[in-house]
C-alpha cells in the first residue's frame, strides 16, 4: 500500500487539462513502483562508492545470470532468444529525428507552443519532444510542455492559427537560405512527422508531485501524462505511442522501466507492446549490458540512440578513481576518438543481432548541435563539418540522426534521401564479443591535447549553461566567451549533458594531478605543467568576469546578479569537492527559483554533507 500523492499547491486547479481524473487515477496505480526505482537508485549509488573506494573496473555480466526482473539469462538475451519488437511503420523511416521542448521559459501558450509549430513543420521524420535534458524545470515549465503537446496533438485552434504563422516565417527563411519555400501544405505537412517523448530518467524527482515519505519519480509522472492525455489521439490517427528512456545504466533499471509500461498498458487496457521506446545509450555501464538492455525492454523496444555528450560524462564518472585515465580537451572527444568510437560499434553490432524471430532494431545516430546562424563563412564551414559528420554516421549503419535545431533538418536529410534506404535494419556487422579485450576498448585513450583554452572552454560554456538552466533555458545556444563577437564561431545548441561533462572533466583534470600538453603564455603554465586548483581557481575568476562583461545578448544583463553568482558558486563546489557528486543536475535542481547565493551555498553544502554520509542525494523539490 503506497501513500498518498501529495501535490504542489494550486498545481491540480492551474492545470487540470494536464492533470485530469483519467491522470491522476493512473499515476496512483503506477505509484506502488516508485519505492523499486528508490532502491535501485541507492543501489547505483553503492556500486558507484564501491567501484571508487576498490579500484573496480565495470565488467559484463555472468553469462549464466538471469537479467533481475526477468526471466531471461544474460546468455539467452546476448543469442537473441528472446521476442523483439516488431517495427511499426511510424518508426520505419526516422532519417531525422529532431529534439526540444515543447514550450518556453516563463511564457504565455501562445509564445510556448510555437515550439511544437517549429517541430511538426520542420520536415523531420520524428521529432523528441524533451521532458529530460532540454527542458528547463523552473516555475512550471514540465507542465506547459505537456499541455502545449496535448493541445497541438488535439489540433486546438489556437495551434493552427499559430502552426500557419510559423510556416510562413519558416518559408522566408528557407527562401533566403535555400533559395525556396519547406512548406507547401502546412496543414498537411503537420501530419509528417512522428511524435516521440523523451521521459526523465530514474535519478529524478518529479518537483510537482511527491509522497509523504519523499521524492516522486518524475519518470513515472512523464509516462503517464505523456500517454494517458494523448493515447487515443495517437492511435486514432494511427500514430505509435513512442517514449526515448535516458540515463538507463543497466538492465535491470530497463526491467523496471519495462515494468512501468507493462503497467501503464493494463491500465489503459492497450495490448502489449503497443507502447514503443528507443533508448539513449549514454551510460558507461550500459554499454556493458546492451543485450541485456534489449531483452528486458523487448515487448517495447525498438532501437538505440548514441549521444555524444552524456555518455563521455559517464565514463569520465565511471573512471574517477583510476589516476591514469584523463580525458583530453572536450572537442577532441568526438566519435571517433578511442573509447567513443568502440562504444559506437558495440551499438550498431547490438542492433543488429537478429532475435529469435530474426527481428533487428534500429541504431539512431547522434546529435548535430549546430545551428544555421552567423557569418556567410563559419555557416558554410559548420554546415559541411555537419554533412560529413552525418555522412559518417550514414556509411557506419545508422538510420538516421538528431538535430538540435528545426532549420537543420534540410540540410542533413538530403544524405537518407540520396541513399533511399528506409532503414539500416539487419546490416551485417561481427557478433558482439564479452572479452578483455572488450572491456578495455570502453575505456580506451588517444594521446591528445589538455591545454589552457580547452580549459577556458569546458569553464566558459559549463559557467554559462549553469546560468541559463537557473533561468530555465535547460537547452541554449552557447559558445566560448573568447569568441562572443565572432559571428565565424557559430553558437551551438547545448543541453544539460553539455554541462555534466564540462563539470566532469575539470574535477578530473584537478583530482589526478592532469598535465597540460602545451604552453600558455598568458598564464605563464608550461608543457608538462599541473591542472591545480589554484590554476582552475584563476580560470574561474577570469571566465566569470568575461560573462560579466558580456552583451545582454550573450549572457541576460538580468542574470549577472542572480543566477549568475549561483551558478559560479555550484561550478567551483562541484569541481573543487574532494568527493565527486555524481550529477551537476542535482545542484542546478537544488536551487532552482533561487536568487540568494547565501541560501544556494547553505543548500550545496548540506547536499554534500549527506553524500560524503551516505550516498544519499537531495533530489527532491526542496520548495514543494
Amino acid at each position: 500500500m503506497t501513500t498518498p500523492l501529495e501535490f504542489r499547491s494550486g498545481i491540480l486547479t492551474d492545470y487540470p487539462e494536464v492533470y485530469t481524473p483519467e491522470v491522476l487515477r493512473a499515476l496512483e496505480v503506477l505509484a506502488p513502483l516508485n519505492q523499486r526505482r528508490r532502491e535501485l537508485m541507492a543501489a547505483r549509488t553503492a556500486r558507484r562508492k564501491h567501484r571508487f573506494e576498490k579500484g573496480e573496473r565495470i565488467g559484463f555480466l555472468d553469462p549464466a545470470a538471469l537479467i533481475p526482473g526477468t526471466s531471461i539469462t544474460v546468455a539467452d538475451a546476448r543469442a537473441g532468444n528472446f521476442d523483439g519488437a516488431v517495427i511499426p511503420p511510424d518508426l520505419t523511416r526516422q532519417w531525422i529525428q529532431g529534439t526540444g521542448p515543447a514550450t518556453k521559459p516563463r511564457s504565455d501558450l501562445r509564445s510556448g507552443i510555437r515550439n511544437v509549430a517549429y517541430a511538426l513543420l520542420s520536415g523531420a521524420d520524428g521529432w523528441m519532444f524533451d521532458g529530460e535534458d532540454a527542458l528547463g524545470q523552473v516555475d512550471t515549465m514540465s507542465l506547459d510542455n505537456h499541455r502545449n503537446l496535448k493541445l497541438a496533438l488535439a489540433q486546438d485552434p489556437i495551434f493552427l492559427e499559430v502552426a500557419e504563422e510559423v510556416a510562413a516565417e519558416m518559408n522566408t527563411w528557407a527562401q533566403g537560405f535555400f533559395g525556396r519555400p519547406i512548406i507547401t501544405d502546412w496543414r498537411a505537412q503537420l501530419d509528417f512527422t512522428t511524435v516521440l517523448y523523451r521521459a526523465r530518467g530514474l535519478h529524478l524527482d518529479d518537483r510537482h508531485i511527491r509522497l509523504q515519505d519523499g521524492g516522486f519519480s518524475a519518470s513515472i509522472a512523464d509516462l503517464v501524462l505523456f500517454a494517458v492525455n494523448n493515447h487515443a489521439k495517437l492511435r486514432a490517427a494511427g500514430h505509435s505511442i513512442v517514449y526515448y528512456l535516458p540515463k538507463i545504466q543497466t538492465a535491470e533499471e530497463a526491467a523496471l522501466w519495462n515494468a512501468m509500461l507493462l503497467a501503464l498498458e493494463a491500465h489503459l487496457g492497450l495490448p502489449v507492446g503497443t507502447i514503443k521506446v528507443y533508448v539513449l545509450v549514454e551510460q558507461l555501464e550500459q554499454c556493458f549490458q546492451l543485450m541485456e538492455i534489449r531483452a528486458a525492454l523487448s515487448p517495447h523496444f525498438v532501437g538505440f540512440n548514441t549521444g555524444r555528450w552524456d555518455y563521455i560524462n559517464s565514463v569520465s564518472d565511471a573512471m574517477a578513481w583510476d589516476r591514469t585515465f584523463v580525458n583530453p580537451n572536450i572537442d577532441i572527444i568526438v566519435m571517433t576518438y578511442a573509447y567513443m568510437r568502440n562504444y559506437e560499434d558495440r551499438v550498431r553490432r547490438a542492433m543488429n543481432t537478429p532475435d529469435r524471430n530474426g527481428r533487428c532494431a534500429l541504431w539512431q545516430g547522434g546529435m548535430e548541435p549546430n545551428i544555421p546562424v552567423g557569418s556567410e563563412a563559419g555557416v558554410a564551414a559548420s554546415m559541411k563539418r555537419a554533412v560529413a559528420g552525418a555522412e559518417r554516421e550514414q556509411r557506419e549503419g545508422a538510420s538516421g540522426k538528431w538535430v538540435a535545431h528545426w532549420k537543420m533538418v534540410h540540410i542533413v536529410r538530403p544524405i537518407w534521401e540520396q541513399v533511399g534506404q528506409a532503414n539500416q535494419l539487419g546490416r551485417a556487422f561481427p557478433a558482439l564479443t564479452y572479452g578483455p579485450e572488450d572491456a578495455a576498448g570502453l575505456t580506451l585513450l588517444e594521446p591528445a591535447p589538455r591545454t589552457i583554452h580547452g580549459a577556458r572552454d569546458l569553464l566558459s560554456v559549463g559557467l554559462q549553461y549553469g546560468n541559463a538552466f537557473l533561468r530555465g533555458f535547460q537547452a541554449a545556444a552557447l559558445k566560448p566567451a573568447d569568441h562572443f563577437g565572432n559571428d565565424d564561431v557559430l553558437y551551438l545548441m547545448e543541453d544539460m549533458a553539455t554541462g555534466e561533462i564540462r563539470l566532469s572533466i575539470l574535477w578530473e583534470w584537478i583530482h589526478k594531478g592532469a598535465t597540460l600538453t602545451e604552453a600558455d603564455p598568458a598564464t605563464g603554465c608550461a608543457a608538462g605543467d599541473p591542472f591545480t586548483s589554484a590554476l582552475f581557481a584563476r580560470l574561474l575568476e577570469e571566465e566569470y568576469a568575461k560573462l560579466r562583461k558580456a552583451s545582454n545578448r550573450d549572457v541576460h544583463d538580468d542574470s549577472k546578479d542572480t543566477t549568475l553568482p549561483i551558478a559560479k558558486a555550484i561550478v567551483q563546489t562541484y569541481v573543487q569537492s574532494d568527493v565527486k557528486a555524481p550529477w551537476y543536475i542535482d545542484l542546478l535542481n537544488l536551487n532552482l527559483g533561487l536568487d540568494d547565493l547565501e541560501i544556494a551555498e547553505g543548500r550545496m553544502a548540506r547536499f554534500l554533507e549527506a553524500f560524503r554520509k551516505d550516498g544519499s542525494r537531495i533530489t527532491e523539490n526542496v520548495d514543494f
